[in-house]
């Protein structure tokens, strides 16, 4: 299980798209697989508290609203949103080098 914080229907708007910050958001599922091995990788990059970015998870099935407005199609699915908007989406697992790239952009 992640340590990253939750985000869910209720308090998107005010922890991603309204936050100052850049805010990296991993959907996944209880059932996913992939998702599970996103987990640590996803949990060392947070836990690096790269100045900036936020990292945090929502359960698309426990928040299917999100999931819909967003159209988070695939699990595992990362979306960088920067001033409320989408900036980058990441589809799928990846080893950590790849992600590291990725998302070098927002790793300051």
């Amino acid at each position: 299980m992640s340590a990253l914080p939750e985000v869910t229907d209720a308090t998107f708007r005010t922890e991603v798209l309204d936050a100052d910050d850049t805010v990296l958001v991993k959907s996944w599922a209880d059932w996913c697989p992939p998702c599970r091995a996103l987990d640590p990788i996803l949990d060392t990059l947070a836990a690096e508290q790269h100045p900036g970015l936020r990292i945090v998870g929502i359960n698309a099935d426990d928040n299917p609203r999100i999931a819909a407005e967003y159209r988070v199609l695939g699990l595992p699915t990362m979306k960088v949103f920067q001033g409320g908007e989408v900036v980058k989406t990441v589809l799928g697992a990846k080893p950590a080098p790849a992600l590291r790239a990725e998302f070098a952009d927002y790793l300051r």
